[in-house]
């Protein structure tokens, strides 16, 4: 045993000696350690494996900068503490404090800095679409196994044949076209004749005094024919009469008392409001009072019309007229005249269907069944309610004078000398016409033209016309009229004196959109504009006495019936204001929004009779209100002592307000 060790031995040595060959720096060193190895092991008496003296040695490389360091400098800890603060974060960072009213330093600044930022589509599998993934790749991996059997079952099945999937068959068949065939005609041309003639103003005249003539001719054989139609008519009925007993007249009018009841009970807590409640709480509110909505009347047929016209009939103060129509004149609109009952708030009790909207209507104050009506197109018509036709007894044409823009305003007059009814009408082409019924047609009359502004030049101002909005009679002088118009205007004049106004009042910076006068005063008069203002006039000065701005454009405005100094104007935003001015002279007792927010009020009228007021809005609906007690005040009866009673009491009132102001 001992002589192969010695072999083992020289051929460590030999190795050992040719890698000094190789590295010759590393020598002495690798001698050493060698050396003090083999040393250990002897000591240790351990017995080395075969072959490990063959390994090369590890040694180790001081650098030439190297610090030398003692024992005890080697043996230190040193201890470092890493932290998560952001080096090139900001330290000096300010922000105003609104509290301190001074700039503060932050103490905390964002230390975060991002080096990698990777958005990755890793989804949960946990999470519900986690779930769907993993049942979708289940059914993947299922539907694959099914595949590679249907395969193998196919490889081993040879022989079978393979199906039509589409189940298509292919055929063809041949048809016969027919052969194309032509038709011709011939016609003989139709005579020709050669005509001319020259026509001068007279030869124009003429034939319109013949057709004129032969007009009257075939409307009075028309009157005579439809005499002895109603004649026959009446004779027919009576024999009727007498021999049927149900008569259909009879039964509509039973039908129609039927249906006022059926209303009545059905909207009974409205009409007992109506009859019998008084707001108590007024006493508690000072001067303030408030509107109670009663009834809302609308029409099916008359949507996407708007009301342009309200007006209470004279004799029968539970009905009124309503005009629906558009003010967007860009278009023309069918129209529609209705007539409410508060008996009946369900149903209107006439319908007159127009091929132009209604712009105004006026109800005779003694022929409470004849109606004037403006048109959008610039006809004027005239309506009668004992007739059941659809169409307008009177009905103004191109010949006979018809207004060529929107009629604005109509008002009934006192019959003339001969005995004739007449109405008043004026319109946007800016002329005041006075409509006469002559057996059965409309005579017109020009009354006066309303000017044209400065800002027309002169050449033009008989071409440009200045567009009337409102017109008004006066209680007393019924042949005084106030005229309204598109420039802010307000002209003051006369029948009997056509050549110029009377009067002119720079009244508002826009469109004047109604002006009416006091039921009570002779000299006070109201207007509102859309410059968001009301304004009391006195006609004897330039001036206004009285302004109020309501912020917004004002639509209508109307006294009251019963009082001097009270009246209501609405506005844009669908606010319902009510002064009284021997109250309070500067706001209102009563502001009230009675419809949504994106509807308008477009007018408002008081009921001659009782205490409530209507309006109408864009959406072709009619609302009537209460007004409660504190806006229809009147002075408390003394024990003992009577007040006076009359026009002379608020004639009186009226004037103390003014005079004060004076």
């Amino acid at each position: 045993m001992s002589v192969p060790h010695k072999v083992g031995t020289v051929k460590s040595k030999q190795a050992f000696q040719a890698t000094n060959v190789n590295t010759q720096p590393k020598a002495p060193v690798a001698k050493v350690v060698k050396a003090a190895g083999k040393k250990k092991d002897e000591e240790e008496a351990t017995d080395t494996v075969e072959g490990e003296e063959w390994m090369p040695g590890k040694t180790l490389v001081k650098p030439s900068d190297q610090l030398d360091l003692t024992e005890e400098e080697l043996n230190e800890e040193i201890t470092r503490v890493l932290t998560a603060n952001n080096p090139n974060a900001p330290q000096n960072v300010v922000r105003y404090g609104f509290k301190e009213g001074c700039y503060k330093p932050i103490i905390f600044v964002d230390q975060m800095a991002i080096h990698f930022e990777l958005e990755g589509n890793l989804v949960h599998k946990e999470s519900d679409e986690g779930r769907r993934l993993m049942a979708k790749q289940a059914e993947r991996d299922s539907g694959k196994g099914a595949e590679k059997l249907d395969n193998v079952a196919k490889a081993g099945d040879k022989e079978r044949k393979l199906t039509n999937q589409f189940n298509f068959n292919e055929r063809a068949s041949q048809t016969l076209n027919n052969p194309p065939r032509d038709i011709s005609c011939q016609t003989e041309p139709p005579p020709r004749a050669n005509f001319s003639a020259t026509a001068n103003q007279w030869e124009i005249y003429d034939f319109y005094v013949e057709e004129l003539k032969r007009r009257e001719k075939s409307k009075e054989k028309q009157e005579g024919q439809v005499l002895n139609k109603e004649e026959d008519k009446s004779k027919k009925k009576m024999i009727q009469a007498e021999t049927q007993s149900d008569d259909i007249t009879q039964l509509a009018h039973a039908a129609k008392i039927i249906e006022r009841m059926v209303n009545q009970n059905i909207f009974d807590e409205v009409a007992q409001d109506f009859m019998y409640f008084e707001d108590a709480a007024d006493e508690f509110r000072g001067e303030k009072g408030t509107l109670l909505p009663l009834w809302k009347l609308q029409y099916d047929k008359a949507k996407g019309l708007s009301v342009t016209a309200l007006c209470w009939n004279p004799k029968y103060s539970d009905l009124f007229a309503v005009g629906l129509g558009s003010y967007e004149f860009t278009q023309e609109e069918r129209g529609m005249l209705l007539f409410y009952t508060l008996k009946n708030s369900s149903y209107p009790e006439f319908i007159f269907n127009t091929t132009s909207g209604v712009m105004c209507v006026d109800i005779h104050a003694q022929l409470s069944y004849l109606v004037a009506v403006g048109l959008h197109d610039g006809c004027v018509a005239v309506y009668n309610l004992k007739k059941k036709s659809d169409q307008p007894i009177y009905n103004s044409t191109a010949s006979s004078g018809k207004h060529r823009g929107a009629v604005m305003q109509v008002k009934w007059q006192k019959d003339d000398l001969d005995s004739n009814h007449n109405f008043i009408s004026v319109s946007t082409d800016g002329r005041v016409v006075s409509w006469t019924l002559v057996k059965h047609e409309l005579v017109f009359t020009d009354i006066i033209k309303l000017p044209a502004t400065d800002k027309v030049p002169d050449d033009l101002k008989d071409v440009i016309a200045t567009a009337g909005t409102s017109l008004d009679f006066h209680k007393q002088k019924d042949y005084h009229f106030l005229v309204a118009t598109e420039a802010g205007k307000i002209h003051k004049g006369s029948k009997y004196y056509s050549s110029k106004f009377l009067e002119t009042y720079d009244a508002h910076f826009m469109t004047v959109s109604r002006v009416r006068w006091n039921p009570f005063h002779p000299n006070v008069f109201i207007s509102c504009g859309w410059d968001w203002m009301v304004k009391i006039w006195d006609q004897t000065i330039k001036s206004p006495i009285f302004t109020f701005e309501l912020k917004t454009s004002v639509t209508d405005v109307a006294w009251a019936p019963y009082s001097s100094t009270i009246f209501a104007a609405i506005t844009n935003d669908g606010k319902v204001h009510v002064f009284d001015l021997s109250i309070n002279k500067y706001e209102a007792l009563c502001q009230q929004k009675v419809v949504s927010k994106k509807t308008r009020l477009l007018h408002i009228e008081f009921n001659p009779v009782n205490p409530i007021i209507i309006v109408g809005d864009d959406r072709g609906h009619v609302i009537s209100l209460k007004l409660s007690p504190n806006l229809r005040k009147k002075p408390k009866e003394k024990k003992g002592q009577e007040l006076p009673k009359g026009p002379e009491v608020e004639i009186a009132k009226m004037e103390q307000l003014l005079s004060s102001l004076r």
